[in-house]
C-alpha cells in the first residue's frame, strides 16, 4: 500500500495512466497535495479506460475485457464492453469491482463522497459517439459536452471539496470550451474515426463539406469555419475564466493551468492560421506559462 492507502499500479493501469502526460492540460501535476494527486489520478485513471474503451484503445491481449467479464469473442463490441464497465462501476458504490483501476478508484469515492452521475456521464458519451458521428447544430455539441467533458470539472471540485452551484457553472463553462478545443485539434484524427464534431449546420454556413475535413491541408473555407469555432471557444474560457479568483493556493494553479491550456491551444491554432488539418497545432511551453499568469491575475 503507498501512503495514500491505494495499490500501487499493475501493468493494466499503468498503461492507461501513462497516458497522463500525453494530455493537453495538466491532470494532477506535481505542485498539488499528495491526497489530492492520489484522487485525480484515480479519476483520470476511469476517464482515460473508458475513452479507450469508446474509441477503441484498448491494450492488445484483450486484459481489460477479460476483468470485466467480457469474452475475446465479444470483446470488439465497445457498447457491450461500455455496459460491463458501467457494471463495474455500480460495483464501486455498492460492492467490490473487478478491474484494477476501478478498485483503485474506490477509496477515492469513498474518500470524498463522490456521486455516481458524473462518471455514469462520461460512460453516457462513449456510448454515444458509438451512435451520433455527427452533430447538427451547436446546441447538440454543448449537449455532447454536457457528458464527455464538464462531469471531469465537476469531479475536481467534488475531490478538492470546492464545488458550489456558481463554481460548477463556471467550471462546466471551461470544461465545455476544452472540448471543443480538442475536437479543433482533432478533427483530421476524428474524420478518420468517422466522427466530426464541427456542426453541421455551422459547415453549410461556411460551405464547408465532408470531403473538405480529409486533405491534409485545409482551404480557406474550412479554416474560416475553424477560426469561428475557436471564437466560441475563447468565449467559452473567458466566462469560465472567473472560476480561478474563487478559490485559493494550489487549486488556484490548478484551475489557472486549465484555463491556459485552452487559451495557449487556440493561440496555436490561429498560429497555424487555423490550418488543424496537418494535426494538432501545439502551444510552446512559454506560451503556456504567460497564459498561466494572466489567468492568475484575472485578465484575459
Amino acid at each position: 500500500m503507498t501512503e495514500t492507502g491505494t495499490k500501487r499500479p499493475g501493468a493494466t493501469e499503468r498503461g492507461t495512466l501513462d497516458k497522463a502526460a500525453a494530455e493537453n492540460f495538466p491532470v494532477a501535476p506535481f505542485f498539488l497535495p499528495r491526497d489530492w494527486r492520489a484522487d485525480l489520478m484515480a479519476v483520470y485513471g476511469f476517464a482515460r479506460l473508458v475513452d479507450d474503451i469508446g474509441d477503441g484503445d484498448l491494450a492488445p491481449g484483450g486484459a481489460d475485457a477479460r476483468l470485466l467479464g467480457v469474452s475475446p469473442e465479444e470483446a470488439e463490441d465497445r457498447l457491450l464492453l461500455l455496459d460491463a464497465f458501467e457494471a463495474d462501476l455500480n460495483r464501486v458504490f455498492d460492492g467490490t469491482p473487478h478491474h484494477p483501476l476501478l478498485c483503485r478508484l474506490q477509496p477515492t469515492v469513498r474518500r470524498r463522497a463522490l456521486s455516481p452521475e458524473p462518471f455514469l456521464g462520461l460512460i453516457a458519451a462513449n456510448r454515444q459517439d458509438q451512435l451520433v458521428t455527427r452533430y447538427e447544430t451547436y446546441d447538440d455539441l454543448l449537449a455532447y459536452c454536457e457528458l464527455s467533458a464538464n462531469p471531469v470539472g465537476r469531479l475536481v471540485l467534488a475531490v478538492t471539496g470546492t464545488s458550489t452551484p456558481e463554481r460548477v457553472r463556471l467550471s462546466d463553462a471551461i470544461c465545455t470550451a476544452l472540448q471543443i478545443v480538442e475536437h479543433l485539434q482533432d478533427v483530421a484524427e476524428d474524420l478518420g474515426r468517422d466522427r466530426i464534431y464541427l456542426p453541421a449546420a455551422d459547415m453549410k454556413r461556411f460551405h464547408v463539406q465532408e470531403a473538405d475535413l480529409a486533405p491534409k491541408s485545409a482551404g480557406a473555407s474550412v479554416r474560416a469555419l475553424v477560426a469561428y469555432e475557436a471564437q466560441r471557444a475563447r468565449e467559452l474560457l473567458n466566462e469560465g475564466a472567473p472560476l480561478v479568483g474563487s478559490v485559493h493556493g494550489r487549486l488556484k494553479l490548478l484551475l489557472a493551468g486549465f484555463v491556459a491550456g485552452g487559451r495557449a491551444a487556440l493561440h496555436a491554432i490561429a498560429a497555424a492560421e487555423h490550418d488543424v488539418l496537418p494535426g494538432p497545432p501545439k502551444p510552446g511551453k512559454l506560451r503556456l506559462l504567460r497564459e498561466v499568469g494572466v489567468a492568475l491575475r484575472g485578465e484575459g
